[in-house]
């Protein structure tokens, strides 16, 4: 039978987790106008960097966003956040399916 669901229970989580945060919701509608340098993006977004970034790893693990090292004329490091392109559809099979690869489950012993 063929798995309709390409999503992985963990994967699933993952993005569940980093949409169900109103700051990171709020970055994400930030970086679906364009791609921006961290600290433009820390001032958009009101935050400090390091609250930013821990944001930012969410994202990133949930491959909503993706992030690039660019070196500036001066030869300063400049690190860019953009939109990862990403759809997802949630139904009951689409969870029913996912449950059966989270490797939380297995490490409970259920």
């Amino acid at each position: 039978m063929e798995n309709k669901c390409p999503q992985k229970g963990d994967d699933l989580l993952a993005l569940f987790e980093a949409l169900s945060n109103a700051h990171r919701l709020n970055i994400i509608s930030i970086l679906s106008r364009g791609r921006q340098y961290v600290s433009q993006l820390a001032r958009d977004a009101e935050m400090s960097r390091p609250l930013l970034y821990m944001h930012l790893k969410k994202l990133e693990q949930a491959k909503i966003v993706k992030s690039d090292m660019e070196i500036s004329d001066d030869g300063k490091a400049m690190k860019y956040y953009e939109l990862a392109p990403f759809e997802f559809t949630i139904n009951s099979e689409v969870i029913h399916e996912a449950v059966k690869t989270l490797t939380m489950k297995k490490k409970e012993g259920k």
